[in-house]
């Protein structure tokens, strides 16, 4: 299981790093948004493999966590983008 692991933790980091490149390069705010929202995502996911590989329970509250508050931060900036494009 730790080899399924691992690989899965890999394919989460490669798609890090694609959204980091979208984030940076993004030519709108939204695509930037976008990115920002999937690396916190990708980083609750791989908080999840680990909480899976280890068994704590700690790496699952630190993926819950995580999800929330990108949950969180995703309403709230998109509530702003429509905001802004109203007025």
């Amino acid at each position: 299981m730790d080899t399924f692991v691992t690989v899965g933790q890999i394919a989460l980091g490669l798609g890090a790093l694609f959204a980091v490149a979208r984030a940076v390069k993004g030519p709108a705010i939204v695509d930037r948004i976008v990115a920002v929202d999937l690396i916190l995502l990708l980083l609750a996911a791989g908080a999840g493999a680990e909480a899976a590989r280890s068994g704590s329970e700690v790496y699952s509250a630190i993926a819950i966590v995580v999800a929330l508050i990108t949950f969180a931060g995703t309403v709230l900036v998109a509530r702003f983008v429509e905001w802004r494009d109203v007025e």
